[in-house]
């Protein structure tokens, strides 16, 4: 297991499936496809969950399929107030931060980082070729925003898995099948990475008053009802119901990551890496890294080992 520097002590919040009976099923009520942009230095990403048409959604502040190749990365960059979660689908990064924590993020592998009141950080390719991941980033409720920072971190094979009539799940966060991750989630959140096999179909359920989306990584695939069906790129945003029904009627293996979470219901006031609940907080946060104060202190004199 990846290096840890601060361990939770807190009890492990679960999501608990107790009935497999969906009665009202979500429904699609919003799609898009995630087009391809330029972020940090010369990556591309596909943002869907961060931009106009879905700006915020309520915990989830961003989410993206991130493809990057050396020397092009996410070099020396500050975070405040939320969480980022990183999932490697193919390829490695490295990651250090002005702590002295520093590890690679190999194929399969889970990073849930708690930016807290403060993290400046790089995410740099591990090796030659394309690295390909997603990011998430899940806000925190205003008490939880100036917390200290932490890591959860999972190698691949640790990452609860489970295989059923033609359904495999990667358990991130949550539950599913039975099978409860291991991830503590200061927003009760769900993140399970679905894969379908030709013919096979999904009942999950999700937390009534949680909101819920899809996205989809490789294949076709219907979701919520059979009359229309989604490919590759494209996030779904879920309606309100108890549950999700997927099916694949391809002749190809569908892979989609469904996200829920509750909730926060706060005000949110967000300038680029910095996300607070009001202009005063922000103004606060630019005045703390530009002084190096409240949580910025190793900032002014840092670089990671791979800063240019």
């Amino acid at each position: 297991m990846l290096n840890t520097f601060i361990k939770y002590l807190q009890p492990h919040l679960f999501v608990r499936n107790m009935s497999t009976t969906i009665r009202e099923p979500r429904q699609v009520v919003r799609k898009f496809l995630a087009k391809p942009q330029h972020e940090g230095e010369g990556a591309v990403v596909r943002r869907s969950i961060g931009r106009p048409e879905l700006k915020y959604f309520d915990p989830f502040l961003l989410l993206d399929e991130f493809s990057v190749s050396a020397p092009a990365g996410f070099p020396d960059h500050p975070h405040r107030g939320f969480e980022t979660v990183t999932y490697m689908l193919k390829g490695a990064v490295t990651h250090e931060d002005f702590r002295g924590h520093k590890g690679t993020i190999q194929e399969g592998d889970l990073q849930w980082m708690t930016a807290g009141k403060g993290i400046v950080h790089s995410e740099m390719p591990a090796r030659q070729g394309t690295q390909k991941g997603l990011q998430l980033w899940v806000n925190l409720s205003s008490k939880n925003k100036m917390i200290e920072p932490g890591y959860q971190e999972l190698q691949s094979k640790d990452i609860a898995e489970v295989s059923k009539d033609g359904v495999k799940v990667r358990v991130i966060a949550g539950e599913a099948l039975g099978t409860q991750s291991s991830i503590y989630t200061r927003t009760p959140t769900m993140y399970l990475d679905f894969t379908l096999d030709p013919g096979a179909n999904l009942q999950h359920l999700i937390p009534p008053t949680w909101n819920s989306f899809i996205y989809i990584l490789d294949g076709e695939g219907a979701f919520g009802n059979l009359s229309s069906s989604f490919t590759a790129h494209h996030v779904l945003v879920l309606g309100s119901g108890d549950g999700l029904e997927a099916w694949n009627n391809s002749s190809e293996p569908l892979r989609f990551v469904l996200v829920g979470g509750e909730p926060l219901g706060e005000p949110v006031v967000q300038l680029g890496p910095f996300v607070m609940n009001t202009q005063e907080e922000i103004n606060k946060t630019l005045e703390d890294y530009r002084r190096h104060i409240n949580g910025f202190e190793r900032a002014k004199h840092w670089r990671s080992q791979d800063h240019y």
